[in-house]
């Protein structure tokens, strides 16, 4: 279905595509509000990367990036979402035997945002987060990635990868509950919420909450119509506390 087919769709169904007014652009500091729309290019898209390793988990990385792809037909300005890989274009295996193949090779500076899922966290033995910390190829990539403009996401195990990279440390933050624990001893400021949003460090708790923080990131991103759209269109409203700086 395409963009034109979409809209006409969903205006039926009375929600009404948004204009160029109503998009919001990246927040540019910890705390900070998003940029108002007019200060925005509306032409240039909206670079979404997510991180892809061996035993990442098939729901971490699949909620977000069906929320931030489908956005394009909520909003005028364009988005691009791709998976990618910090050791290079290459094929992963997901925690139930996925393969995801056409990787793009990590260049954190031509994202807008990066979105980092869990997946292998209760299995210290086997791919996933765990051999990901040990092996240190990723935890190295993600602490040298921010810079101005960029916003770094996570979601359930994955934001122990953002600690291990040591970016949530005194940090308001979130992840899966069996992880919290983990998360405080390394110096995250854990809050009780389904999402966090301390500017550019966005974290978000359990696998399904990939959902909410793809609509988190695209209420902030390109606005309150366009995440509106995308709850009538997946038939889900978001859900739980977002905490916010």
């Amino acid at each position: 279905m395409n963009r034109r087919q979409l809209l006409r769709t969903t205006t039926a169904l009375g929600v009404a595509a948004p204009t160029a007014a109503a998009a919001s652009g990246a927040a540019a500091a910890p705390g900070a509000a998003p940029a108002p729309a007019s200060a925005q290019d509306l032409s240039r898209p909206l670079r979404v990367h997510v991180v892809m390793f061996d035993g990442v988990e098939e729901l971490d990385f699949a909620a977000p990036y069906e929320v931030l792809s489908a956005a394009r037909f909520f909003t005028p300005r364009p988005v691009e979402v791709r998976y990618v890989s910090a050791t290079g274009a290459r094929a992963v295996t997901g925690a139930y035997g996925t393969v995801v193949r056409g990787l793009r090779s990590w260049d954190p500076g031509a994202a807008d945002v990066l979105v980092v899922p869990g997946g292998g966290y209760a299995r210290r033995d086997d791919p996933g987060v765990w051999a990901e910390i040990d092996r240190g190829t990723l935890p190295r990539a993600l602490a040298a990635a921010p810079r101005p403009g960029l916003t770094v996401a996570a979601l359930c195990t994955g934001v122990m990868l953002l600690a291990a990279a040591g970016l949530t440390a005194g940090r308001p933050c979130t992840t899966h509950h069996r992880a919290g624990a983990d998360l405080r001893r390394q110096g995250g400021l854990v809050k009780d919420a389904r999402v966090v949003d301390d500017g550019d460090l966005v974290t978000a708790g359990g696998i399904t909450s990939g959902l909410d923080l793809g609509l988190r990131l695209v209420r902030r991103e390109l606005g309150a119509d366009a995440a509106a759209g995308l709850e009538e269109m997946l038939e889900y409203e978001a859900r739980g506390t977002v905490w916010s700086a």
